[in-house]
């Protein structure tokens, strides 16, 4: 399995980088970015580019023929406003989405969103509308698979970081009450382990159409077959 992921110098994108790795059956990764993602694996290839909204010709032939698309890319909506925040989140997304499934129209498409997602547009939360929105969109491209991840909270594993300066305050001071509550309740409390198993699993299945909440993510990870890991 080839799987084409952006967003891998991200705390999500990084987890998934790491199963991608670790799994048998990928024989390939690609990761698409601004900037390198300083690992160094015989399966691990880069594509990095300045515009990802605008690639150019040679970047885009380098993801053609992939199995699946990971897409781990977000900002958060804070200190944004909601032109700024479509244009990160709608208006990037779609732009890669729609290019990749004129190319491979056979590929998988899955994408990280969040929980609380507004797919009606009626709301008053301003991300979730703009996320809500964005995943109908992805539903509606002709991808032969497209699966929406929404998770809750995610704790990072194995070195992930988040990028942004609250989010790493918060796991610093929370983060032994956090990782209690994920032995508790594991299906509400995902892994950044957990998350890039379940895209695995999905990409493998690899046709039909889905949301994911947050136990429906550990669902499709814990059935994955632990051989892959090897």
């Amino acid at each position: 399995m080839r799987i084409l992921l952006f967003g891998a110098t991200g705390m999500v994108g990084a987890g998934v980088l790491r199963e991608c790795l670790l799994a048998s059956d990928v024989t390939e990764i690609r990761a698409v970015g601004r900037t390198p993602t300083g690992r160094a694996h015989p399966k691990l290839h880069e594509t990095v580019v300045q515009d990802l909204f605008d690639p150019g010709p040679t970047a885009w032939r380098k993801m053609t023929g992939y199995d699946a698309c990971f897409f781990c890319l977000g900002v958060t909506s804070s200190g944004l406003t909601e032109a700024e925040y479509v244009r990160l989140t709608h208006d990037l997304t779609l732009a890669v989405a729609e290019r990749l499934a004129l190319l491979d129209p056979d590929m998988t498409f899955v994408y990280v969103s969040g929980a609380g997602t507004d797919g009606g547009g009626r709301g008053r939360s301003m991300w979730a509308r703009v996320k809500g929105r964005t995943e109908n969109a992805l539903q509606a491209l002709p991808f032969a698979g497209a699966f929406m991840f929404l998770p809750a909270v995610i704790l990072p594993m194995h070195g992930e970081r988040s990028k942004t300066t609250s989010y790493r305050l918060l796991y610093r001071l929370a983060g032994p009450v956090l990782h209690l509550l994920r032995r508790i309740a594991p299906a509400h409390f995902l892994t950044t382990e957990v998350i890039g198993r379940a895209m695995l699993a999905v990409a493998r299945r690899g046709r039909g159409r889905a949301v994911l909440e947050a136990p429906d993510i550990y669902r499709a990870a814990t059935a994955a077959v632990p051989s892959n890991h090897g």
